[in-house]
């Protein structure tokens, strides 16, 4: 019989848990030649999901958890997860159930026709906003452009199963900002996506604010690719070009005019010049020294304070 690891981050879950448990338990009630375990991530909550973990785990013996000492994080929580998990396929969801379990046994399926990973494509219903889904196109696109993965519009999702060769070469990446959809991507295999619509969410509330959704989008960028420094170079003589043409022009007007402004020339096109020049290509370099920064400490992406198994 094989065994399916479902790997779940949690973050403040406590009305989901059960819900997640008795959906995945029901799905594989009709799959007789497969066994499962759940492994949950209690990612630094601060209401009562790990007493509710604890308790779920009591009573189900699929049920395992790991416990972080604080929060690291959605990435860094599937991640663990995976590091522990040892069954021959690890499915990655959400613990919010807008990630249907229904969809697992085609899942499977497809797995067991030979494909290494199967990557899930999100299809927003009509009652998601006009901005959300404009938002997204535009990150995958931009994703696209700028580094070298290419992800399938709405395939972004963590919503997928790994083969268990694929989640060994993922226990080996030791990055700092993780972007495993990236990853995923990155290393190849054979793959295949299969769509789905994400359901409502059933208990708390989101705290995948735009900040942080902006923040992610520049480590998925800043993760697979270095074009950011080669625009930045671009910007710097497009910068140039348009200060020395069109302030040149200028300054030779004022000349002839008879308008000039003693200094006031020669000081704005330096400002202008230079400024924008600096900002933007010591911004970009800054954003990669932070990375490297951060990466040579080595630092671990997770502490685990307590597990069960």
């Amino acid at each position: 019989m094989k065994k399916i690891s479902i790997v779940i981050p949690a973050h403040n879950e406590e009305g989901n848990v059960a819900l997640v448990y008795e959906k995945i338990n029901a799905v594989f009630s009709g799959l007789s030649d497969y066994d499962f375990e759940i492994i949950f991530i209690n990612d630094g909550s601060r209401d009562r999901t790990q007493q509710k973990l604890e308790e779920l785990s009591r009573e189900h013996e699929k049920v395992k958890f790991i416990e972080f000492s604080r929060n690291f994080g959605h990435q860094p929580a599937v991640k663990a997860g995976m590091d522990l998990a040892y069954g021959n396929a690890v499915i990655s969801m959400d613990g919010d159930l807008q990630h249907p379990p229904e969809l697992i046994p085609q899942m499977i399926r497809k797995w067991e026709e030979g494909y290494d990973i199967v990557f899930t494509v999100r299809k927003y219903p009509k009652e998601i906003s006009m901005f959300k889904r404009k938002t997204s196109d535009f990150f995958y696109k931009i994703l696209s452009k700028l580094s070298d993965v290419n992800l399938t519009k709405g395939g972004g999702s963590d919503f997928r199963l790994m083969d268990a060769n694929a989640v060994e070469v993922m226990r080996n990446f030791n990055e700092d900002d993780l972007f495993l959809r990236g990853l995923t991507s990155w290393m190849g295999f054979k793959q295949t996506g299969i769509e789905f619509t994400a359901n409502e969410r059933l208990s708390g509330q989101s705290s995948y604010n735009l900040k942080k959704m902006i923040t992610f989008a520049f480590t998925g960028i800043t993760a697979f690719s270095v074009k950011p420094l080669y625009i930045a170079a671009y910007l710097g003589f497009l910068f140039s070009g348009i200060s020395a043409v069109g302030y040149g022009i200028y300054v030779i007007y004022s000349f002839i005019a008879k308008t000039e402004i003693s200094g006031w020339a020669s000081l704005i096109m330096t400002i202008v010049f230079f400024g924008g020049l600096q900002l933007i290509i010591l911004g970009i370099i800054g954003i990669y020294l932070g990375k490297i920064f951060k990466q040579v400490k080595e630092r671990p992406n997770y502490i685990i304070k307590n597990k069960n198994f």
